[in-house]
């Protein structure tokens, strides 16, 4: 039986060669187990740590664990797990923020061009033998040169993106109260409030994530500050838009049009506005994918299992409050056969 037991939901197919890179020297073995409330939440008990995939993680879950050091997710989002109930228990969360930004900076940049050349539109009349449409519908829209972008959250991706907005010669500006405003000027990026950023901008690249907090954060009240002309681009969380209100703005003509790659309901139905309109350029929650995703995310959730396993700090642990808290003693090897929560 191996030192350290670590659970994790089943899932058809799934290996674990990439995690096992950094678990297999600390003697650490995972452990599939059926995603059912009941069953998972019993095996999940003596468990040394839970690697979350595909499932929520509940307080009630969170309650039950007895030996617990870490949960560990695969995932920039952490909303599947509780993390108050997390951090009351003295237990680390930790995701993996950095393993794709540059995949999704990339997507933002195509949603962008994409939307604003009217690329979804033009290859359409183009394949419907409405040829002599294109050229008069782009000579409606301004060049690219010389247009604001406005940042809602200034993380990682953000300032990816801004990167590579520069050289087209966007303006920029920037609204994140989590942050100080000198991180933004190095990038090209004005600092600005919430209203100048909407009031400003030609096109609003949404990047806040998915905490309570931000939850429906924009509302019609915002989209109405939008300027006529505003592309509303959103790679980051459906659930951080009123997509009412945002499908309201759309019809009404208060913004000219969005590129999305998430929605507040995913796969969306069918019957969704959203779907209709020509003016919508839309992917699938796709923007962090590539033939590095799996290799590069599995490989960081063993590094973060391992760490937290042998009494180290995790590299990016989502609850900062625990780190703050704990006895150092307490995390070092020698004194980890217990957990931190214990």
């Amino acid at each position: 039986m191996a030192k350290y037991r670590i659970v994790t939901p089943a899932t058809a197919g799934a290996h674990y060669d990439f995690e096992m890179e950094a678990l297999a020297g600390i003697d650490a073995e995972i452990i599939e187990v059926p995603a059912e409330t009941a069953a998972f939440a019993e095996a999940a008990r003596t468990a040394d740590a839970i690697y979350g995939k595909g499932m929520a993680i509940s307080a009630g879950t969170i309650l039950l664990l007895e030996r617990c050091r870490v949960i560990a997710l695969g995932s920039v989002g952490v909303d599947s797990v509780d993390i108050a109930a997390a951090t009351e228990r003295g237990i680390p969360v930790t995701n993996v923020p950095d393993t794709f930004i540059e995949e999704v900076a990339d997507h933002a940049m195509t949603l962008l061009l994409g939307g604003f050349r009217r690329l979804v539109e033009q290859d359409r009349m183009v394949r419907d033998g409405r040829w002599r449409e294109g050229r008069p519908q782009l000579s409606a829209i301004p060049r690219l040169m010389g247009q604001t972008l406005g940042f809602i959250a200034f993380g990682h991706v953000a300032r990816a993106v801004a990167l590579r907005a520069r050289p087209f010669g966007l303006r920029m500006l920037g609204y994140d109260p989590f942050i100080e405003e000198l991180i933004m000027p190095p990038y090209g990026v004005e600092p600005a409030t919430l209203e100048e950023v909407l009031r400003r901008s030609d096109f609003i690249s949404m990047h806040a994530p998915a905490t309570p907090e931000a939850a429906g954060m924009l509302t019609e009240r915002h989209f109405r500050m939008m300027k006529p002309g505003a592309i509303f681009i959103n790679t980051g969380r459906g659930s951080t838009v009123d997509e009412h209100a945002l499908i309201t703005a759309l019809q009404q003509g208060w913004i000219a049009g969005a590129a999305l790659d998430v929605l507040a309901t995913e796969p969306p139905q069918q019957d969704n506005p959203l779907l209709q309109m020509r003016n919508v350029t839309l992917t699938a929650h796709v923007a962090s994918a590539s033939a590095r995703f799996d290799p590069a995310r599995k490989r960081r959730v063993g590094q973060e299992l391992a760490l937290a396993l042998t009494g180290r700090w995790p590299m990016s642990c989502v609850n900062p409050a625990v780190l703050a808290g704990l006895d150092a003693r307490r995390w070092q090897p020698e004194s980890m056969e217990r957990g931190p929560n214990s």
